[in-house]
This record gives structure tokens, C-alpha cells and sequence, in this order.
């Protein structure tokens, strides 16, 4: 059996699902670097992984991948613009980001929701993307704001109804 072959409608029915927005950094030499991402997701807890699937005509994937460690930087909805800046081709895309060091040396930008420090576990092809699976080395919550979620090719936040805003499940 053949796989679908409309792109189109393939992109189009997807969309009607909302991923998270993630912004991927490491450090290429002493430059940060950073891709955005809506394909961010946990893969084990024995031993605690996690993936996201670069683009394979990325220009930033490679820096990512040589640097052989990286930092998801979940996004909070009110990072919109900030999304939009890191996901431009642009040269010097850091230039107006304010991000610190974690302390294996990778950017966390600033404002965000948590951050996960990962080393390179393993890449796999996966069609016209691949799939990176980090090993998590440490992480943290930044700010327990909602996240900036993307749905139908717009960005928006989310409104837990079913959670006490803490993350734990409420009566419903």
C-alpha cells in the first residue's frame, strides 16, 4: 500500500490538531542558535527522553546537531512575536532575545514556560524531516503560564478548564 500523497490535504487536515510551540537552542560555537518547532514531544520516562522533528532543509538543524546538545524552550502564549522573530531566515536572530547560560552552557530565553536540557541520543529519518530524541539532563519550570499553542495555522494560547492551574487534574 501506497502512502497519501496530497501534501496539501494532508497539511490542511492536521492543522485541525493544536501542537505546542517550542523554540529549540544550543550554542553553535559561542553563537546561540534556535528553530522553532510544533513537534516537540515526551518519548520515555525510563530513561527520560523526549523528540522533536526538524525539517531536513533547515539551516539550523545541522548547528544543532554538530553541537550534540540542546535546550526545548516551551514558549508562553504571550511569545507570539518572539515566535515569529526565531522562526524568520534571518542572520543574528538572538540579537534582540534575552536568554541566560543553563548551566551546560545552552540558551534559555527568557519568559518562557520551562526549559529541558537535553544531550543528543539518536537521529532518525523520518521523510522529509528527521527525528531528534534527547536524552534530558535536567529541566525546569520558569513560569507555570499557559503555552503558546498553534492551530489551523494561527498561534493562540490555551484555557485548561479541566486542571486546578497547577497542572493537577480537578473534578470534573
Amino acid at each position: 500500500m501506497e502512502g497519501f500523497s496530497d501534501s496539501r490535504a494532508f497539511r490542511r487536515v492536521l492543522g485541525h490538531y493544536p501542537t505546542g510551540v517550542c523554540v529549540i537552542t544550543a550554542l553553535s560555537g559561542s553563537e546561540p542558535v534556535g528553530m522553532v518547532v510544533g513537534s516537540f514531544t515526551s518519548v520515555s520516562l525510563e530513561p527520560a527522553l523526549v523528540a522533536f522533528l526538524p525539517d531536513r532543509r533547515s539551516q539550523t538543524w545541522p548547528k544543532i546537531e554538530a553541537a550534540g546538545h540542546f535546550c526545548v524552550n516551551v514558549l508562553a502564549e504571550r511569545q507570539q512575536d518572539l515566535c515569529r522573530a526565531l522562526a524568520a531566515r534571518a542572520e543574528n536572530k538572538f540579537d534582540k532575545v534575552s536568554y541566560r547560560l543553563s548551566e551546560a552552557g545552552l540558551p534559555i530565553i527568557e519568559g518562557i514556560v520551562a526549559w529541558i536540557d537535553c544531550k543528543l541520543h539518536a537521529v532518525h529519518e523520518a521523510g522529509d524531516h528527521f527525528i531528534a530524541i534527547g536524552l534530558v539532563r535536567a529541566l525546569d519550570v520558569e513560569r507555570p503560564d499557559h503555552p503558546l499553542v498553534f492551530l489551523r495555522g494561527g498561534y493562540g494560547g490555551f484555557s485548561s478548564c479541566s486542571t486546578d492551574g497547577a497542572g493537577k487534574a480537578s473534578a470534573a
